[in-house]
């Protein structure tokens, strides 16, 4: 059974340069105790049969060929905007200058 004292917890505290009370260690020693406990169970579960794997299922491309279509020119797609300026479109600014 995996278990980590208030000793050990105290010095890992260190080596992680937390500054744990007294009644923290009290507090977490029990429970980081049964987290180890899970994490053992869970490597018991683990069978030679099984390849590791990152996904349930095996992932696939979703992505197409980069093609080269005709696209609109900077003034077709200007050609409906409000307001533009330099073959960009122009809106209004929602920041002041606090940024």
């Amino acid at each position: 059974m995996a278990e980590i004292t208030r000793d050990e917890l105290a010095h890992l505290a260190t080596l992680a340069r937390i500054d744990l009370t007294d009644a923290e260690l009290d507090h977490l020693a029990p429970q980081l105790s049964v987290i180890l406990e899970s994490v053992a169970s869970i490597q018991e579960v683990s069978d030679a049969d099984v390849p590791p794997t990152s996904h349930a299922l095996p992932l696939t491309n979703v992505f197409r060929e980069d093609v080269v279509v005709p696209s609109l020119t900077p003034e077709e797609a200007l050609s409906g905007a409000p307001e533009q300026e330099q073959q960009r479109f122009l809106v209004p600014r929602i920041l002041g200058d606090e940024q």
